[in-house]
């Protein structure tokens, strides 16, 4: 193959990536994504904010820092972890209303990944939290405040200026990119386990069920009835670790075609309210569907030229 080919072949490939992967899309495509993130951890936070102040207090030996926390040889003063804790609650207000979003962006993501390490440096590390904070990275960064918010009437005199870009449907691209290796990571995790490959076969999602179910109940919770009734079908078991795996493995897909993501939005949301049903192991920022938006949002390729 000449060189002059080899050059065309490269362009006609960067060309395609670039109309599917970051396609001309307005402002408000960000914008919305913006506000249901911002939304959701003003939610997520705000109605947890008295745990978080009881866990500022739990005993020092519990403390294992975790992430950016790890800085810390000794727990923070409880009254500044509460500070910071409610020092997020006001970006996240600034944040998803829009307001000096190249400033209050970042700092409202620096603020978030801090506390929610700070919060897993205790106990356990809750990871459903992850993503959001990912997500939350991605729009502090990017034009996310360039319609919908109060930027936007300031500059342009308008919630919806007539502004488009391939930067704002970038945005839910590298969105969904972050949903994909985390869903990536998970199918790995089940082939590099003690199961290897057989865990397609579903006895150890059932042996994983039955234990769950075994310990909630010597621990005084109340188990799933849902898994009491279906242990005894393992083909039933078969079938949900096969579609788990599937859903899993085939995310980075997602993120090539945005109807291939919304048919991987509608699977693992399925998937993920039948742990809630089965195990009773909640996934918020999944269950309400916040994770799953960018997918929705993506906007079509641009027209080859």
């Amino acid at each position: 193959m000449s060189v002059n080919r080899l050059t065309g072949a490269l362009r006609e490939i960067a060309s395609t990536a670039r109309r599917h992967l970051a396609p001309t899309a307005g402002a408000s495509t960000p914008a919305m994504l913006r506000i249901a993130v911002g939304g959701y951890h003003l939610w997520h936070v705000g109605r947890r904010r008295k745990l978080y102040y009881g866990v500022h207090r739990t005993d020092a030996a519990s403390f294992d820092p975790v992430g950016p926390a790890r800085i810390l040889r000794t727990p923070l003063p409880p009254v500044i972890a509460d500070r910071l804790v409610d020092a997020s609650l006001v970006t996240g207000a600034l944040f998803t209303a829009g307001v000096a979003h190249r400033v209050v962006g970042p700092l409202h993501s620096a603020l978030q990944t801090w506390n929610f390490s700070y919060r897993n440096s205790w106990s356990m590390v809750f990871h459903h939290e992850n993503t959001m904070v990912l997500h939350t990275m991605v729009l502090g960064a990017a034009p996310a405040a360039d319609a919908l918010s109060l930027d936007a009437l300031v500059r342009d005199r308008t919630l919806l200026p007539s502004r488009r870009s391939w930067m704002y449907g970038a945005t839910p691209t590298v969105m969904n990119s972050a949903v994909a290796v985390t869903y990536l990571l998970a199918g790995i995790a089940k082939f590099t386990g003690g199961a290897g490959a057989s865990w397609v076969d579903g006895a150890t999602m059932r042996g994983q069920i039955a234990f769950d179910a075994l310990r909630k109940e010597m621990l005084g919770e109340q188990g799933s009835p849902l898994a009491r009734r279906l242990y005894p079908y393992r083909h039933l078991f078969t079938a949900m670790a096969l579609v788990s795996l599937i859903v899993e493995v085939g995310a980075p897909l997602a993120v090539l075609d945005r109807r291939l993501g919304w048919l991987f939005s509608a699977g693992a949301f399925s998937m993920h309210w039948g742990i809630k049903a089965i195990m009773r192991i909640t996934f918020p920022y999944n269950l309400w569907g916040v994770l799953y938006l960018p997918f929705l949002l993506m906007p079509p390729p641009d027209p080859r030229r």
